[in-house]
């Protein structure tokens, strides 16, 4: 220690060694402890630059720290000293402040049950029989890749020679959103980027925008600014449901993703042009996820299988051998499912990765609960007994509708946008696919009413002008009825739409007024005097209604100017002067 310590002297803990010494003393203590930890990590660092970043966690076992000037008991591991994770709190044996509030943490130095370990190679699940790996997290988070050689799909994004894989492996990660559908891998790309910049000493600390808050946000950027300061050490902040963001949460993020404080990694199933704020939007790289493929999901469906150690029918007898042999060490049955199962599901979840393996996650389940032992004769002639999967079980474990459809999102304005489109082209087929895509994903039927009025006017507009009619009835037959009685209705107005004659005549001679009005240099010209009304005797001496030809008194086409002067001979129609 720097000293005797006085017994009547207050004692105050050292936040990097954890001695408790005089208050005197800290600060002198503190420079030292903190000299003497960058010390003891050169000899660890010495193939890279001195700046690089510090560990996470303390010195290896059986490596000790001497004190500054005495003798004592082997300090505690040296941690980083703004680090508040459980993990450093647990390391000392007391508790600790999660940072960035409860909705915040780092990513720990193991990996989760089923993650593969890095340079790719897959662990195992733990337990010895199916039911016993299956138990705790859900399949989908226990079998989540931690390494790219495991990430299935994405190839557009993620594939060989790409810009974004090229970054990775170089550990230069820039800001970033991902944007795709549910299930698609936007998480599990989040934990890989993790699971490298735990490698390379950078940190990671993950938010949910559905939880956390404002003071959340400012803490962990606070800390952020802290190991920039200290360690020269980088913090990567991964924000999942950034759209749950407002516009005044999400410009928190601006000066500090501008200045490099933070590497911002969101994720979002929302258009990110209408969710995320465009000067946030312009400082990170957009990263566009698309659905899984039926090949890239089945894939995953059957890295799961194996993991949990069930056999695929139609294999030949040395896997079905196999896999009595794996199962004889425990009671349990050997477990069998179909490969029609697996296709079955591959495509039903819809791309969804998530909803894959949850839904094999519940079939497995389901089976094994129920227990019974079945019989089954193979394509090679030998016989096997077990627990079965069929493609009925699949289903039964999927529970839901496989349409992938967002009221609210970007899926509602793109479904609506090919309805009209078909029907436009005169496609009746395509048009009732898509009104059924939107009704059975659950859509309100009256907004598909209120469009197909619209469409009536725009597209077939004069060409049948009792298309407004037919519209407007279907309209009032879905407000009557509701769905799903109300979804013929829809039906027979979408074909009656598609068949019918288009005319957009009335729809481009507006747009042309209009166009004709924004365009207009100067005042508006004035109502031609002949065609105001003159309801007193001043407007009548004025002027108004002066020469005004009342055409019904007319036999004969009378001619007269409707237009302003500066406006005569003007056909909107055919956009042009006569």
């Amino acid at each position: 220690m720097e000293g005797a310590r006085p017994q009547e002297a207050p004692l105050v803990r050292c936040p990097v060694c954890m001695w408790e010494l005089p208050a005197a003393h800290i600060n002198s203590h503190l420079d030292g402890c903190l000299q003497q930890q960058l010390a003891a990590e050169q000899p660890e660092r010495s193939p890279q630059p001195s700046s690089k970043k510090m560990r996470l966690c303390g010195p290896p076992a059986g490596s000790s720290e001497e004190q500054e000037g005495g003798s004592g008991p082997s300090p505690s591991p040296v941690f980083p000293l703004f680090h508040k994770g459980r993990a450093a709190a647990a390391s000392l044996g007391a508790p600790g402040r999660a940072g960035g509030g409860d909705a915040g943490q780092e990513r720990g130095a193991s990996p989760a049950p089923g993650f593969s370990e890095p340079g790719g190679r897959s662990t195992a699940l733990s337990g010895e029989t199916v039911a016993q790996k299956l138990e705790g997290k859900p399949l989908a988070d226990k079998l989540r890749p931690d390494t790219l050689g495991d990430y299935v799909g994405q190839e557009q994004v993620l594939g060989a020679h790409t810009l974004l894989r090229s970054l990775l492996e170089a550990h230069e990660i820039p800001s970033l959103i991902l944007w795709g559908p549910p299930g698609c891998g936007k998480t599990t790309l989040a934990h890989i980027i993790a699971n490298n910049s735990k490698k390379n000493g950078t940190r990671f600390v993950i938010l949910s925008a559905t939880s956390a808050k404002t003071n959340d946000v400012r803490d962990v950027i606070k800390q952020a600014e802290n190991e920039k300061r200290l360690f020269k050490r980088k913090t990567i902040l991964f924000i999942d449901e950034i759209h749950r963001f407002n516009k005044s949460q999400q410009d928190t993020f601006l000066p500090h993703v501008e200045c490099g404080t933070v590497t911002l990694i969101g994720a979002t199933t929302e258009n990110p042009s209408f969710q995320v704020n465009s000067a946030l939007l312009s400082r990170c790289r957009v990263i566009v996820l698309e659905k899984l493929s039926v090949d890239a999901m089945e894939a995953i469906l059957i890295r799961a299988i194996k993991s949990l150690g069930i056999q695929i029918l139609g294999q030949d007898e040395q896997h079905i051998g196999s896999a009595n042999g794996s199962n004889s060490k425990s009671s349990e049955s050997p477990v069998y499912i179909e490969e029609k199962a697996i296709s079955t599901l591959s495509y039903l979840c819809d791309g969804d990765a998530r909803t894959g393996l949850n839904g094999l996650q519940l079939a497995v389940q389901a089976r094994l609960t129920a227990g019974k032992i079945s019989h089954w004769t193979s394509t090679q002639g030998s016989s096997v007994d077990g627990i079965f999967i069929t493609e009925d079980h699949v289903k039964e474990g999927l529970q839901r509708s496989h349409i992938l459809y967002d009221r609210a999102g970007e899926e509602h304005y793109n479904c609506i946008s090919a309805l009209h489109k078909s029907m436009r082209g005169s496609d009746e087929n395509a048009s009732l696919y898509w009104l059924a895509r939107m009704l059975e994903g659950g859509e309100n039927p009256l907004y598909v009413a209120r469009r197909l009025v619209r469409f009536a006017s725009e597209d077939i507009g004069l060409a049948d002008p009792s298309a407004l009619t037919q519209a407007v009835a279907a309209y009032q037959g879905c407000h009557f009825i509701g769905m799903p009685e109300c979804e013929v209705i829809l039906a027979q107005c979408v074909v009656y739409f598609a068949r019918a004659p288009k005319s957009i005549e009335v729809y481009s001679a507006y747009s042309n007024v209009k166009a004709c009005l924004r365009n207009h240099q100067g005042p508006l010209p004035p109502v031609p005097l002949h065609l105001r009304n003159a309801p007193t005797r001043l407007m009548k001496d004025l002027g108004y209604g002066k020469d005004y030809k009342y055409n019904p008194a007319y036999k004969e086409p009378v001619a007269q100017e409707y237009l302003p002067e500066e406006l005569k001979g003007m056909d909107f129609f055919k956009g042009r002067r006569m």
